[in-house]
């Protein structure tokens, strides 16, 4: 989209660049991506940032007007979870890189999430792509890393000993996003426990060390629900449904509040129409919508395509959202000519004394098939997978 900068970066670009970018942040991290690195980055004109943050103020805003009883709603009765707090600690939210009805080149908004992401390796990736083209370095992120990782290690940590604060997950090492959770330790200092790992005493959780028994004081949760509940004879030692003396980052119950049970309730320019399957109006045409589970993630359960035959099928509608579709516009030219579409996560922090949370990050992620998931790309397609977007 900014002719200037996606010209001199294919200049520059070579596969051995490529291979040397995903060496150092092996080198990095400890560890070599287990999701697709884009060959690019992303260039987008100050003007459409300039739409991504009226659309994000317009949806805190919203999100902020809503009551608790209201968000509660969203929690399922068997998941309920104690200790919930005022506000998300952590706020991503998609938008489609798309052509509007007007022609103009806008974000439309696809998904939100009160929940965690590679807030800790999206960094390490920009200061990486520096290293390889130096350039970058001139447009990157202004928040610098010592700034960043302070905002990070003020929200997680706190002002507990970095030994009593985990990161949870439920087999971490399986995990295709396991390089953020190194990328936290090393940057925080916190350890990476697996669910099944932690013990409890009363209303105390623990985890081992090096044979001593550390008391778990702060969760930096990473554990997805809708994952966990495959796992139907997993043994845990606790459940988080407990009255348990620790503190959630983010606390669970905000999965289920900020998530696709709200889309349906926003409105703005850049923001598709949804509604819950149940509410779908007789008027409108399966052709124009998607299908979405409410609580599936990384793309599960997603129809493309929705028959009246399916959804006559579901049992649970209020469980599902019909979204209205949008064009994703392919504009981020390869070397060889052909072009990528994008979508962007914008990546907010909600530290504790703060009123509105703030925009830190995005991570930007480059397909040229149906769906934003690498996937479902063909194994030989370049310019594809994760990446991030500098405005400039």
């Amino acid at each position: 989209m900014v002719p200037e900068y996606r010209k001199e970066f294919n200049r520059q670009f070579s596969n051995e660049k490529y291979e040397l970018l995903l060496k150092i942040l092996t080198e990095k991290c400890s560890e070599a991506p287990a999701f697709r690195i884009s060959e690019s980055p992303v260039f987008l004109p100050l003007s459409f940032k300039k739409k991504l943050e009226d659309v994000t103020g317009a949806i805190i805003r919203q999100i902020k007007s809503m009551s608790p009883e209201e968000l509660a709603k969203a929690i399922p009765a068997d998941s309920v979870v104690p200790g919930d707090t005022s506000h998300p600690e952590f706020l991503s939210i998609d938008f489609g890189i798309c052509r509007d009805e007007k022609g103009e080149i806008s974000p439309k908004l696809i998904e939100l999430q009160a929940f965690p992401t590679l807030y800790a390796f999206k960094k390490l990736y920009e200061e990486s792509l520096g290293e390889v083209y130096p350039f970058i370095q001139e447009i990157k992120n202004p928040i610098s890393n010592e700034v960043y990782f302070s905002k990070l290690k003020n929200i997680i940590i706190g002002d507990e000993n970095p030994e009593n604060v985990i990161l949870l997950e439920i087999f971490p090492e399986n995990q295709k996003t396991r390089i953020d959770f190194w990328a936290t330790e090393k940057m925080l200092g916190i350890k990476t426990v697996g669910l099944t790992e932690v013990q409890k005493s009363g209303r105390k959780l623990y985890y081992e060390k090096e044979g001593r028994k550390i008391p778990i004081h702060r969760i930096y949760n990473r554990v997805i629900f809708d994952e966990l509940h495959r796992y139907k004879d997993l043994k845990l030692n606790f459940d988080f449904r407990d009255d348990l003396d620790v503190k959630w980052i983010a606390h669970p119950n905000w999965f289920f509040k900020v998530s696709k049970f709200i889309l349906p309730k926003l409105e703005h320019d850049y923001i598709p129409k949804s509604y819950f399957l149940n509410d779908f109006p007789n008027g409108e045409k399966l052709d124009d919508f998607v299908l979405k589970p409410l609580f599936s993630f990384a793309g599960s359960g997603i129809n493309l395509h929705p028959t009246q035959a399916q959804i006559d099928a579901i049992p649970d509608k209020e469980n599902f959202i019909m979204q209205r579709k949008v064009q994703y516009e392919p504009l981020f030219e390869d070397i060889f000519g052909d072009k990528a579409k994008g979508e962007i996560r914008m990546l907010f922090l909600w530290e504790p004394d703060k009123e509105e949370p703030e925009w830190v990050f995005n991570l930007t992620r480059m397909t040229k098939a149906d769906m934003v998931n690498v996937d479902f790309n063909k194994k030989d397609a370049i310019w594809i997978g994760s990446s991030i977007s500098f405005f400039v």
